[in-house]
């Protein structure tokens, strides 16, 4: 294969990879919003609760900046998280401010969420059994530096 070939097909792979990558976007934006339905979260409602979820207690502005929304956002949400019996909110021992408050995933609701995730999660175990290791973390990888990839373009954005 000569080198123009050969750049022209990296360049058609890559672009198939990029193309899969949009499909697999919009795929989990439909599976999330129909996941979210079932238990009554927004798409915001359900990336706040995810990341506290995953990242832990946080304050309200902290959980406003990974989510990349407004703070006044976040008290909307979060009121509806809390009433929805998802989180709380909690006085932030370490503060000086008495106002500060942590918000805390309330981790009993998560098996609500384990039995709606149970289809995908079983598919994922099926799916990644026909991996070797070496190929799991190749593509975790792939994965991480894809994700590392869109925050450097989300804070590109924010600054423009």
């Amino acid at each position: 294969m000569t080198d123009r070939a050969a750049a022209r097909r990296r360049r058609q792979l890559t672009n198939v990879v990029k193309e899969a990558l949009r499909d697999l976007n919009m795929q989990m934006a439909l599976l999330n919003r129909r996941l979210g339905g079932k238990v009554e979260l927004k798409d915001t409602e359900w990336t706040c609760l995810d990341l506290l979820n995953r990242q832990g207690p946080l304050s309200p502005t902290e959980l406003a900046r990974r989510a990349g929304q407004h703070p006044a956002t976040i008290t909307g949400v979060l009121d509806r998280l809390e009433r929805g019996g998802w989180v709380t909110r909690e006085r932030d021992p370490e503060s000086t401010d008495r106002r500060a408050v942590t918000v805390r995933a309330l981790r009993e609701r998560n098996q609500e969420l384990y039995r709606t995730f149970a289809g995908m999660n079983k598919r994922m175990d099926a799916l990644c059994r026909g991996y070797s290791e070496p190929e799991l973390e190749v593509i975790a990888d792939f994965l991480r530096r894809t994700t590392e990839a869109g925050q450097v373009s989300t804070e590109e954005l924010d600054t423009a």
